[in-house]
C-alpha cells in the first residue's frame, strides 16, 4: 500500500463521523500522490502526511448569550489551527447552524494549500459557530460577538492567528469581535480582517474575491490562446463573490447572463443589469426573483440551478456541492470549457471527475476564490505598517497575485506531466511550499 493510501485509511478510522474533511483530504491527498512518491522516504521519516492532516490545535468552546427577550442560549464556537508552517494562522469565521467540527477541519484543511497559493506568509486555520445570525436583532448578535469573543481571544493575535469572515460573519459580526478583543486586551492591532475602512480595513477587500476569480479566469483563457471579452458567462449566486464577479466580468467584456439564490434562478440574455442586482440583494436584501420585475425581458425559473444555460465559462459563486455529476455532463454538453469555483467545494466529487474527463479547463476554488484571503493578507500588511494603500494599489497587488496562482498551478502540472489538470497543480503547488517548510522545521 502507497504512502497517501496508508495515511488516508488511517483516516477513515480516526475519523469516521467527519465525512466533509475526509472528502476533501482525499482530494488532496490523491493528487499530491506524483510529489509523495518522489520523496516518499523522506516523507514518511518525517511523518510529513500524518502531520499534515491533523490540525495543530482545535479549539472547542460554549458560547453563552442572552436575547432580546431575556431567553439565555449556548452555542457551541470552534477554532481550528490547522497548519503553521509558513505564517500566523489565517482562515474565516463562520456562523451557521451547519457548522461542525467535520466542515471547519475540511476548510481549514484547504485553506492551508489556498494560502500557500497566495505566495504570501500566512498559514491554515478555520473557525465559528453554529450560531445563526440570520432573523437577530443587531443587539443579540452584539452579545453573542461579544461572548464568543472573550473565549477566543486567548487563541489569536496579529502573529498568531489572523481571523476574518465567512457565511453569516461579515462587517457587523467582524466589527463587535474586534471591539470586544480589543476591550479584553486593550491592543490595537491587526487581529481581524475584513475590518471597516474607518478601523483598519482594506478597500478592494469587498470585491477581492469576485475580482480575483475573474483575473484568474482571465489568465486561464489566455493560457488556451483565447481572449474572455465576447465569452458568455454562467454564474450561480447573488451575493458578494457572485457580484462582483459579474462586475469584473462585464468590465472586461465578457457577457453574464444568469444569478441566483437558493430558491431559484435568473435568466438575462441580453446580459445581467448589475444596478438591479444591487439594488435588490444590497439595499433590500429581497430575493433573486424580483429580477423580472425590473428586467421584464429575463426569465426566472424557481427551484432551478443556472448550469442547464449554454455558456462557455461557468462561476458556481453559491455553495457547496452545488454541481453534480449530472450537472456537469450538462454543462459540457452545452458547449462550456471553462469552470472557475468562486465558492468552496461548489463541484462535488462525480463532477471534478467529469470535467477532468472531458478536458474542461477546470480551476478549483482553492486556487480560483483565493482573492479574499490574499487581501486579508494585504490588510494585516497595511496594518503592521499604520499605512492604508489606495484601491487601485490593493487591486493591482491582487491582479498579480492572481496570475502568479495560475503560474504556479499550471506550471506545476505541467512539471508532473498533468497539463491543464489544475486540480493537480493546484494541489502540488500549495503543497510543495507548506512541505518544505515543515520538513525544515523538524518534527513538530
Amino acid at each position: 500500500m502507497s504512502y497517501v493510501s496508508e495515511v488516508y485509511a488511517a483516516l477513515e478510522k480516526k475519523h469516521p463521523y467527519e465525512p466533509e474533511f475526509l472528502e476533501a483530504a482525499k482530494r488532496v491527498l490523491d493528487s499530491i500522490a506524483p510529489v509523495v512518491d518522489a520523496n516518499e522516504d523522506a516523507y514518511r521519516k518525517m511523518c510529513l502526511l500524518e502531520r499534515i492532516t491533523e490540525p495543530e490545535r482545535i479549539i472547542s468552546f460554549r458560547v453563552p448569550w442572552t436575547d432580546d427577550a431575556g431567553v439565555n442560549h449556548v452555542n457551541l464556537g470552534y477554532r481550528v489551527q490547522f497548519n503553521s508552517a509558513i505564517g500566523p494562522y489565517k482562515g474565516g469565521l463562520r456562523f451557521h447552524p451547519s457548522v461542525n467540527q467535520s466542515i471547519l477541519k475540511f476548510l481549514g484543511f484547504e485553506q492551508i494549500f489556498k494560502n500557500s497559493l497566495t505566495g504570501l506568509p500566512i498559514g491554515g486555520g478555520k473557525g465559528g459557530s453554529d450560531f445563526d445570525p440570520h432573523g437577530k436583532s443587531d443587539a443579540e448578535v452584539m452579545r453573542f460577538c461579544q461572548s464568543f469573543m472573550t473565549e477566543l481571544f486567548k487563541y489569536i493575535g496579529k502573529d498568531v492567528d489572523v481571523p476574518a469572515g465567512d457565511i453569516g460573519v461579515g462587517g457587523r459580526e467582524v466589527a463587535y469581535m474586534y471591539g470586544q478583543y480589543k476591550r479584553i486586551t486593550n491592543l490595537y492591532e491587526g487581529v481581524l480582517t475584513g475590518k471597516g475602512l474607518t478601523f483598519g480595513g482594506s478597500l478592494a477587500r469587498t470585491e477581492a474575491t469576485g475580482y480575483g476569480l475573474v483575473y484568474i479566469v482571465n489568465e486561464i483563457c489566455k493560457g488556451a490562446g483565447k481572449e474572455l471579452a465576447g465569452k458568455t458567462v454562467v454564474i450561480s449566486g447573488s451575493g458578494n463573490v457572485a457580484q462582483y464577479a459579474c462586475q469584473k466580468a462585464q468590465q472586461l467584456g465578457a457577457k453574464v447572463v444568469t444569478v441566483s439564490d437558493s430558491n431559484g434562478y435568473v435568466y438575462d440574455p441580453d446580459g445581467i443589469k448589475l444596478d438591479v442586482v444591487f439594488d435588490i440583494k444590497q439595499k433590500r436584501r429581497a430575493r433573486i426573483k424580483e429580477y423580472v420585475d425590473a428586467v421584464p425581458t429575463a426569465q426566472y425559473f424557481e427551484g432551478e440551478k443556472p448550469w442547464g444555460v449554454k455558456c462557455d465559462i461557468a462561476l458556481p459563486c453559491a455553495t457547496q456541492n452545488e454541481i453534480n455529476g449530472e450537472a456537469a455532463k450538462t454543462l459540457v454538453e452545452n458547449g462550456c470549457w471553462l469552470v472557475a469555483e468562486g465558492a468552496n467545494m461548489p463541484s462535488d466529487a462525480d463532477a471534478v471527475d467529469t470535467f477532468l474527463e472531458k478536458k474542461i479547463l477546470y480551476m478549483p476554488g482553492k486556487a480560483a476564490n483565493a482573492g479574499g484571503v490574499a487581501v486579508s493578507a494585504l490588510e494585516m500588511s497595511q496594518n503592521s505598517e499604520r499605512l492604508s494603500w489606495t484601491f487601485e494599489e490593493v487591486d493591482g497587488k491582487l491582479k498579480d497575485i492572481m496570475a502568479g496562482i495560475y503560474s504556479k498551478v499550471s506550471e506545476a502540472a505541467a512539471r508532473y506531466g498533468y497539463e491543464n489538470n489544475f486540480v493537480v497543480g493546484a494541489n502540488i503547488a500549495g503543497f510543495e511550499k507548506v512541505a518544505t517548510a515543515m520538513m525544515a522545521q523538524g518534527l513538530v
